[in-house]
């Protein structure tokens, strides 16, 4: 039963809990209140990575029922599902996406508590177990009440758009990622062989402008002959300044504005989930790469009403392109990935441990006793919930509202770390700060008013 349908118990149960607490605060924020329930007005809810480990109904840090009360009240509410269901009974895939994803089933069942309607399984940790892990994920999700996209048995099926239906009309989610190991990309059905189970990919083209001097070594070592010399995944082309481009591969573009073209035709309103770790230049890793603003406007352009993206696990910037959002990174949501319970030898290996070492260790020795990594960088737990409003079958955007929230850096717990609630002002300022500095190559405007960002539109 989706959301839609129980969404009056739902909405009940959060509008009292949002009464409760403002009584107990006369000075509730302006975040987290959400305009969900007015006639002629579909709400959107996207959030970031779910790398989910613990219960969500365990959580009880200040404004958390506020923020339950928002997901909740959306008519549709989405998150990137960025771990597997795999029990641990399977082999761990040679390669991964990092650390090695996997979470009980019964997360799922969380997720659905906490008024998600809709999942991306397009990212770069589908493949941690393989193609039977992928397999054992997607299985779980189809006996949930949760819509997902983004991974099948080809690649049609991976492309494919998955639905919601709302009192309010229908909601197509499509979901696609540019970062993957090769191995997880699905393959397409041909008559004669069957295709490969794996994620929907946006694969791109780097092009790297070189001296006339590197280029004939470069032509020396390929034995090509020509104007254009690929080597090592990328393309190279002589200039007279050393430079790096990239755009996205033309048939993946064309396949997929086919799919958001299709899934229009079909619903309402379109989602289309990015996970997008690139960028275009290692001194502005905040900034999306070229080719995946190029997705983006496309997509858009296509008939996507939102393009929602995450993935880098940082706040990237916000733009509104023919008077459509497009979040390029909402950064990590539930952020509990040295929680997850074992990894394969490779990891432990990776981090100079034996097989005597337990998970404890391995997490300590990754980010050296919680003094690197992501544990020294605030960014990495501070994320948005975004909040779009449309016009109830116009598609007009009428309202795009940044809720901000804090994963508990400031607790020096594992156990704890990674938990969202709503932000402190402190910490709102702070992401408020990064959320217009990231925003401002994109000419977005913003208003910050007692908590809560809102995009200023066309």
């Amino acid at each position: 039963m989706r959301k839609s349908v129980r969404r009056s118990v739902l909405f009940s149960l959060a509008a009292s809990a949002v009464l409760s607490w403002g009584e107990a605060s006369a000075a509730a924020p302006q975040a987290f209140q959400s305009a969900a329930g007015k006639e002629g007005e579909v709400v959107i809810v996207t959030t970031g990575d779910a790398i989910i480990m613990r219960r969500l109904q365990a959580i009880s840090r200040p404004g958390i029922d506020r923020m339950w009360g928002l997901i909740r009240g959306a008519d549709a509410a989405f998150t990137n599902f960025e771990t597997q269901i795999t029990d641990f009974t399977l082999p761990a895939a040679q390669a991964s996406g990092g650390t090695y994803m996997s979470s009980p089933a019964w997360v799922l069942g969380e997720l659905e508590w906490a008024g998600f309607d809709m999942v991306s399984v397009a990212n770069n940790h589908a493949g941690d177990y393989g193609q039977d892990g992928l397999r054992s994920t997607l299985a779980a999700l189809a006996k949930s009440n949760l819509a997902y996209s983004g991974a099948g048995e080809n690649l049609a099926f991976a492309r494919a758009p998955a639905f919601v239906d709302t009192k309010k009309g229908r909601v197509a989610l499509i979901s696609v990622t540019s970062s993957f190991p090769p191995a997880s990309m699905a393959g397409a059905q041909r008559k004669d062989l069957r295709g490969r189970p794996g994620i929907n990919p946006l694969r791109n083209i780097r092009t790297n402008t070189v001296p006339q001097s590197t280029f004939d070594v470069l032509k020396q070592l390929t034995g090509s002959d020509g104007n254009k010399v690929s080597y090592g995944g990328a393309e190279f082309i002589v200039g007279d300044k050393t430079s790096s481009s990239t755009s996205a591969n033309p048939d993946d573009m064309r396949e997929l504005m086919a799919s958001i073209k299709d899934a229009k035709a079909q619903a309402d309103l379109v989602v289309v989930s990015i996970h997008h770790h690139d960028f275009e230049n290692p001194a502005h890793r905040l900034q999306p790469a070229a080719f995946g603003i190029e997705f983006a406007h496309a997509a858009i352009d296509a008939g996507a009403d939102i393009v929602t993206g995450h993935g880098y696990h940082m706040l990237r910037g916000v733009e509104l392109h023919n008077g459509k959002p497009i979040l390029y990174s909402l950064g990590d949501f539930i952020f509990e990935n040295d929680l997850v319970s074992f990894q394969p030898a490779d990891n432990y290996e990776k981090a100079g441990l034996t097989s005597d070492h337990l998970i404890s260790d391995f997490y300590s020795a990754r980010s050296n006793n919680d003094t690197g990594r992501y544990s020294v960088d605030r960014r990495y737990w501070q994320t948005a919930i975004a909040e779009a409003v449309f016009s109830q079958g116009g598609n007009k955007l009428k309202a795009l509202r940044l809720h901000p929230v804090s994963l508990n850096w400031y607790d020096s717990k594992r156990s704890t770390r990674g938990q969202p609630a709503p932000a402190s002002p402190k910490e709102s300022d702070e992401i408020f700060a990064d959320i217009r500095k990231n925003s401002a190559p994109f000419g977005t405007k913003f208003d910050y008013h007692n908590g809560l960002i809102t995009v200023v539109l066309e």
